[in-house]
Order: structure tokens, then sequence, then C-alpha cells
């Protein structure tokens, strides 16, 4: 099944605790997941961030809007209780407990809400998208805005000159950690005599081994021939490693054509090539730096 989202979890929080007494978090998160039947993949599964699993961040902000509502409280830490609302609310209270249903509580509602500034008009103000944890709204917002980036980048690139691809490519290559210097890149991707390669660079610093590159600032699909044609190229070179980068795309044949050789091929079609770009900061700038800051439990450790 899909892993529930953070709504989806609150009654099953509360649930846990109904006996009234304090239950450790690390608890409370285990006990929740296995009422539900996830897989170990599931279980497993990260957030964008790699540093939390998706189900326990769930489960926390779960814990945090119903603690934020009054129907929890965290009697010490890492422990959670339930209180006499949360009681209520599991006796009379709806199946599935939702954000726009806790707005009912003052308290919570003043904690939701994202308030205006003062030269911001009411329409101006935010409502979270309520099936999402704040975490994942932050997520999906900057990889809205990655993708976004990437397709700006792709078409600047496509609109570029042949001389200037080229440079892209040893740039790109440079930022990935190949090369070594620029100027010794420089001179590695000069044009071969093999029409089928149009360049080598560095696979490391001190040149224990080259890559052979392939670039295609193509508007069609790169099909079959033209990736047989590189293969048959590193192999008159006896290389074992190429690079076909191209700004449209691969045909399936182009694609499985790089697969199952003693040869590493890899291909890099315009949408990778535009997200590798982004990953290594070449064609963009920072344009903002936002913070996420977190409790630093351990400052407030006495013992």
């Amino acid at each position: 099944m899909a892993i529930p989202d953070f709504q989806s979890l609150m009654r099953p929080v509360l649930a846990a605790v109904a006996d009234g007494m304090p239950l450790a978090l690390a608890v409370l998160r285990k006990q929740v997941a296995s009422s539900f039947p996830l897989s170990e993949a599931e279980l497993q599964e990260r957030l964008a961030s790699g540093k939390q699993t998706v189900i326990n961040n769930r489960i926390g902000w779960a814990r945090t809007y119903l603690n934020k509502a009054g129907l929890l409280c965290i009697p010490a830490k890492g422990m959670v209780q339930i209180t006499a609302r949360g009681l209520e609310t599991l006796r009379t209270g709806p199946e599935r407990i939702t954000v726009s249903w806790l707005k009912r509580y003052p308290e919570f509602a003043d904690f939701h809400m994202s308030r205006p500034t003062d030269t911001a008009s009411p329409s101006e103000q935010i409502e979270p998208a309520e099936e999402s944890t704040p975490d994942e709204q932050l997520a999906a917002a900057h990889q809205a805005l990655m993708l976004s980036l990437a397709d700006e980048l792709l078409a600047q690139v496509r609109a570029a000159s042949p001389s200037f691809f080229e440079q892209l490519v040893v740039d790109l290559m440079l930022a990935m950690g190949y090369g070594g210097s620029r100027k010794e890149a420089g001179r590695a991707t000069q044009q071969t005599s093999d029409g089928g390669i149009d360049g080598i660079i560095k696979e490391d610093k001190l040149g224990l081994g080259v890559i052979y590159l392939q670039a295609k600032r193509w508007s069609n699909m790169v099909h079959r021939p033209e990736i047989d044609k590189f293969i048959g190229a590193l192999t008159r070179q006896r290389a074992r490693k190429g690079v076909f980068i191209t700004t449209s795309d691969f045909s399936a044949g182009a694609r499985d054509a790089a697969l199952g050789l003693d040869i590493k091929v890899v291909l890099i079609d315009g949408s990778k090539l535009a997200r590798l770009m982004v990953e290594n900061n070449l064609g963009c700038t920072v344009k903002h730096v936002y913070e996420v800051r977190e409790l630093d439990s351990d400052y407030f450790n006495e013992a």
C-alpha cells in the first residue's frame, strides 16, 4: 500500500496512547507504522534529504499537529501523552482527523496559518497543502523549482552555438571532478583523428585513465547507428569508457546498443544534461538560501 499521508496517521497516533500513559516517541513510531501493512521498502523509504524515513517524518508531523491542537502533550523529552481533549476526540471525533478539522481549536489555527506581513494583503496569505507535511511541501517546492530551472537551462543550451556546447561539455566534466585542470581539459578535448569521437578527457587529476566523448547539439533524436559508430570508434582506440552527450534524446534502440558491452558507455540526454548542470551549479547561480532548523535536544540534557 501507499505510505499514509500524515493526516491519516493522526488518529492512529492518538489511539497508540489511548491508555493515558506517557509513551516514548520511538515506541510510538514503531507501533503506528506496524498498524499499516507497509512493505519493508515502504518502511525504509526516505525523504529527498535522505535524513529520515517518510513514515517516521509523517508520524512526527502528526504528533506535532496533534500537540499544537491540544490533543497530545509532551510530558518529558522524547515522550508523548494524550490529553483529555485527545481522549474526547477518540470518543466523538471523526475516523480521519484532518488539518481542517483541527482548526476548530484557536491555538491550532494560530499555529497553522501563515500570517500576512504588514505590507501583504489578506489574499497573499498562504494556506499550506494539507496532504503533505511541511518537510514534504518544502521538498516538493524545491523539486519544482529545480525542474523549471533545468528546462530553462536546456532551452539555453539548445540555442547556443556548437563551439559553446563543446566548451559546456568540458566545463561539466570539470565540475563533476574529471579532466584535471581547465587547461589540461582543453587540450584533452581537441578533435581526434577518429570521426566517431569528439574528444578525450582525463578520468582523474592524475590521468590514470581517459574518457572518450561524443557531443551532439541536436534537436532530432539520436538513433542506434550513431551509438554503434561511437562504440566502433572506442573499440579502435582500445578505450574502456565513453560518454555520449546530446541535447535531444536517445531512441530505445540507441539505449539498447549501449547495454551489455565490455566497454562502459554512458548516455546523457538533454534532460539529464540539464539536471547535471543544476546539480553541479553550471550555468546557474544560487538565488536564495533557506535554513531549516530543528530542536537540539542535547542542549537541554541536564544529566
